[in-house]
């Protein structure tokens, strides 16, 4: 027995990747209009190394660190710090409030499917981090000197790792989360955590070895080596790639696990 296709199922196959196309402006459209999105997302980490690098002894070389400056350290710290605040706190609130409101059901009866509405987003917060990220970069170099990447191929892939890695601890986090409320407030629980993960209150490379050892087997800390390594002209280790390969993974396994439409 031989099928067909309906021909309104014809008709929205393709319109879906028009469609979709539309949503991921009218995202970028809602994205744009929220100041306080713009500000934590893509300002705030270069304000942070801005007030870190105008602290004078963080201009002065320091043999406890190699020779160099705790502002070379930081810049790695305000990229994750970017990562951080699009994965975590901009991305689970939007994703919870649309599923609270319904919008992820009834997107289910049009030829956009829910899940375009997700896609959207990670491609969204995901290039805002990488904005940032640039700035954060480009105001290191011209303002405190800070030298680029001594290994641009493994920083640029250290940083697509860290970015996949943040965005899928943000799904994650929206997964288990019913409510908007409840996405801010599991995002502030893990948020802190990250933070320190990341070296924002203490670089990583200035831990204590043994909590070093530990923190660099978080998703963040392994970042943090990975991105320090490639700023200092080296490959990053492949166990710091290795670990936050594999918390991409899982962190993904458990969104796609426990996410629900509505």
């Amino acid at each position: 027995m031989t099928t067909t296709a309906t021909p309104a199922a014809t008709a929205s196959a393709p319109a879906r990747p028009r469609a979709s196309v539309a949503l991921l402006r009218t995202e970028i459209r809602l994205f744009l209009r929220e100041p306080a999105a713009l500000f934590w997302v893509i300002i705030s980490p270069t304000v942070l190394l801005a007030i870190l690098g105008s602290i004078p002894s963080f201009r002065e070389a320091s043999p406890d660190i190699g020779g160099r400056r705790v502002v070379d350290l930081y810049v790695p710290v305000a990229v994750l710090f970017a990562l951080i605040m699009s994965g975590l706190q901009a991305m689970p609130p939007v994703l919870s409030g649309y599923r609270e409101r319904g919008i992820l059901r009834r997107l289910s009866t049009t030829p956009v499917r829910p899940g375009a509405l997700l896609g959207a987003q990670l491609v969204l917060h995901g290039a805002a981090a990488l904005v940032s990220a640039l700035l954060v970069l480009g105001v290191g170099r011209i303002a405190f000197g800070v030298e680029l990447a001594g290994d641009l191929p493994g920083y640029v892939l250290a940083l697509l790792l860290a970015v996949a890695g943040s965005l899928a601890l943000g799904a994650a986090v929206c997964a288990v989360s019913r409510t908007q409320k409840m996405a801010q407030a599991v995002g502030s629980a893990v948020f802190f955590p990250s933070m320190f993960t990341a070296g924002v209150w203490l670089p990583v490379q200035q831990m204590p070895d043994t909590l070093r050892g530990i923190v660099e087997f978080t998703p963040l800390g392994a970042a943090s080596q990975a991105l320090d390594a490639a700023m200092g002209g080296h490959w990053p280790a492949w166990s710091a790639l290795g670990i936050l390969t594999l918390w991409t993974v899982l962190l993904t396994g458990a969104a796609v696990r426990w996410f629900r439409w509505e």
